[in-house]
């Protein structure tokens, strides 16, 4: 799984030095006229196409990250391809459009409303005449009934990894008649369109041992326009085949098979036919645009071409300059290895041609999290100077617009642009500043030219010499590009005083930041030393700042492995940002595997770039992730999902105040409200929304890059060979028969 991705909580999220005085929250652009939530910044791209030039049958072999270890959505260890199975073999009373709000699903449910909030809040569910289990059973009461005595918390027996929403319920009853559902809440809950979705029949939900393992392999009773036909482990592959029972439109396709395939291994799949449809990095989609490109024999060189003619040029110039048998025949035998690895390439090249690339923005973010628990980042104005040192436009860019996606920093934690909570709030933060950034970092004791004491490496020999010592040539250089002292001492130099003053270079001349903002000029004070000679810095407002001996640097986690290279680059340019305020990132990659469990959760980090996905129930799913963490009965501290570690009283104040509030507008400008204060906090800085880049066969309709939509499964199919164009598309032979 890409870390870049929906890695912490892969199906939902079950989501300060300053004083309150001194913290100024702007006015809530939701008070105007104009809606702050704007358009999507793009749409669906799916290949939209009626039904009815839709062909009847085939398979479609779709690419996920994994088999699933259980299809319980409700389970802690289910995934993004467990919640794929579930929308389309269960039901659910509401669905996501395309602007990412909640909107009724007509298959199974014909009402809801709220009927009454006096003295309790109760829901009535009309569900649709047709809707019935796979057994035949209607769906009904029972089902709702079980499904909340299993989620409410109050049955440890039941191995569950959230609640929210079920535990306000009081009682589920049967309405007026049996397609009515009656939902009694003890407490106010303005996110009860969430619930319920997906539904489970009773068999699963109604005992512990059936919700704890029976669900974690079949699923016997389904109500989706598909079911499961089988979990094959062996195969790294989910089956999904038609319901016969289904009353809904009929879907297309007869069958769906949800393949296990690595990333780095995609291309490949979907060159020898293995895949229809996947998700991909940036480096296919460009392989697969260029297969489509008309070949005129003007094209470029590409991958292992290039190389090969490479090879040749090499071979060429080693005849010429004599090189002896042995060396030619290495040659040649390095030729042959390129022109096999070029074959395959033009081969893969030639299939590619059948493919498409469709994109668009996932409804999730990354973002860069700031551990605030410890360390130099506990300090929200150091936090706050990391913040304002970010061009979040520059990198917006750097990911998005070589792709030819929209790209506009994310201006919520809580919702994206077109969603009906966002605002862009990054304005509590304030813009990018260097200098308030190190006014910042000055006032939290950080200060350009503070003393710096460096120790020799424990790892080094002991006859080596630590740096700095006799044994240092004088062209030496320091990471700073500046020549190491000779004194001999103990490994520690001081390049300033306690006090915050600068030294210059003796003569003089060179102006330098005295912490607060101002620049002064003169020669070294007493106590400071450095080489003779040293080089006055170009710029003293980049010089690294410093604090009690110790300078400022931040250790930055990526995971690495496929997927990472894209957080590489944002990283890197991040470390660059924070150099210029005297801050050193210092970037250490960590195993894929463990990248969340033993360094994001257990908070081993100071900085890092992880995503999180943006729900239509905000207030319901993001409290989680920034609610304040609070001291345990072990005495550990409970964060929840909240790995950055930072929270404060009043954004749960409003959370709270947001999921009891029915009215849409007033818990809109809650939810608005409090992402204001999240900004101000600094735990997180929303970034850019994460690009969707899917390879879809031509010929393959209704399925893509769904962006905010919950996929349409009936809809999805190859289009019959009269929509196909003159031409039909390369490879609909075997994706149309059904194979």
């Amino acid at each position: 799984m890409s870390h870049d991705g929906i890695g912490p909580r892969a199906v939902l999220r079950s989501v300060a030095f300053l004083t309150a005085g001194m913290l100024t929250v702007p006015a809530l652009a939701g008070c105007g006229s104009e809606d702050p939530a704007g358009e999507p910044l793009a749409g669906a791209d799916v290949a939209a196409a009626d039904r009815s030039d839709i062909a009847d049958g085939g398979t479609l072999r779709w690419a996920v990250d994994t088999v699933p270890d259980t299809l319980n959505t409700f389970q802690a260890d289910a995934d993004t391809t467990t919640a794929r199975i579930a929308e389309a073999v269960l039901p659910s009373m509401y669905r996501t459009d395309g602007r990412g709000r909640a909107v009724r699903n007509a298959d199974y449910l014909a009402s809801a409303d709220v009927v009454d909030t006096e003295p309790k809040q109760v829901v009535v569910y009309r569900l649709a005449q047709q809707a019935v289990w796979s057994d035949g059973r209607e769906i009904g009461a029972a089902d709702f009934a079980a499904q909340w005595r299993a989620l409410s918390g109050k049955d440890t027996a039941y191995w569950t990894a959230r609640n929210a929403g079920y535990d306000r319920i009081e009682k589920v009853e049967r309405g007026k008649n049996d397609l009515e559902v009656k939902v009694t809440f003890s407490r106010p809950y303005a996110d009860w369109k969430s619930l319920f979705s997906p539904l489970y029949p009773k068999e699963v939900m109604g005992a512990p041992d059936s919700f704890n393992d029976g669900a974690r392999k079949k699923l016997k009773v389904t109500a989706g326009p598909f079911t499961v036909d089988k979990v094959d482990t062996k195969e790294d592959e989910v089956v999904l085949t038609r319901n016969p029972r289904w009353w809904g439109r009929a879907a297309r396709l007869q069958k769906i098979v949800l393949r296990a395939v690595p990333h780095d291994k995609r291309v490949s799949a979907l060159s020898d036919g293995t895949l229809d449809l996947a998700e991909i990095d940036p480096e296919a989609a460009r392989r697969i645009t260029v297969a489509a490109l008309p070949q005129d024999g003007n094209t470029p060189l590409m991958g292992p071409e290039a190389d090969r003619s490479a090879a040749d040029a090499l071979h060429s110039w080693a005849v010429a300059n004599g090189s002896d048998e042995d060396a030619a025949d290495e040659e040649i035998s390095a030729r042959e290895k390129l022109r096999k690895k070029a074959e395959k390439y033009a081969r893969q090249q030639k299939a590619l041609g059948g493919f498409e690339v469709r994109k668009s923005l996932e409804p999730a973010y990354t973002q860069l999290a700031l551990n605030g628990a410890e360390g130099p980042l506990s300090d929200e104005r150091v936090r706050r100077a990391v913040a304002r040192a970010l061009d979040r436009e520059d990198l917006a860019g750097a990911v998005l617009k070589p792709l030819g996606l929209p790209a506009e920093p994310v201006g919520s934690h809580l919702a994206l642009s077109g969603q009906a909570a966002y605002s862009d709030s990054s304005g509590a933060l304030g813009k990018p500043d260097a200098k308030e950034a190190r006014a910042l970092l000055s006032d939290a004791g950080w200060v350009p030219g503070g003393p710096v004491k460096e120790e020799k490496d424990s790892k080094k020999d002991e006859g080596e010499e630590a740096a700095g010592s006799e044994a240092d040539t004088e062209d030496t250089k320091d990471s700073g590009g500046s020549e190491d002292s000779g004194d001999g001492d103990d490994g520690t130099y001081v390049v300033g005083e306690d006090d915050g003053r600068n030294h210059g270079t003796g003569d003089g001349k060179a102006p330098h930041d005295s912490g607060t903002g101002q620049l002064k000029q003169g020669g070294a004070p007493a106590g400071a030393y450095a080489p003779k000679g040293t080089a006055a810095p170009a710029r003293a407002d980049t010089a690294p700042v410093a604090k009690d001996g110790k300078a400022l640097v931040l250790r930055f986690v990526l995971p690495s492995g496929p997927g990472s290279k894209t957080l590489e680059t944002v990283a890197g340019r991040i470390a660059e940002m924070l150099e210029k305020i005297g801050i050193r990132a210092d970037i250490s990659k960590v195993d894929n595997d463990s990248y969340f469990k033993d360094h994001i959760a257990s908070g081993d980090f100071d900085l890092a770039l992880y995503s999180w996905p943006a729900t239509a129930f905000p207030a319901t799913d993001a409290r989680p992730v920034y609610s304040k963490p609070v001291p345990a009965a072990d005495g550990s501290l409970n964060v929840e999902q909240n790995w950055t570690r930072v929270g404060t009283d009043q954004v749960d104040q409003l959370f709270d105040q947001a999921i009891a509030t029915l009215d849409d507008s007033e818990r809109r400008d809650l939810i608005r409200k409090a992402d204001s204060r999240i900004w101000a906090a600094a735990g997180s800085i929303p970034l850019y929304q994460r690009p969707q880049l899917v390879a879809a066969r031509k010929n393959l309709a209704n399925a893509g890059a769904f962006g905010f939509a919950t996929p349409v499964y009936e809809d999805m199919g190859f289009l019959k060979k009269s929509a196909q164009g003159p031409e039909g598309s390369p490879g609909a032979e075997n994706s149309d028969s059904g194979s």
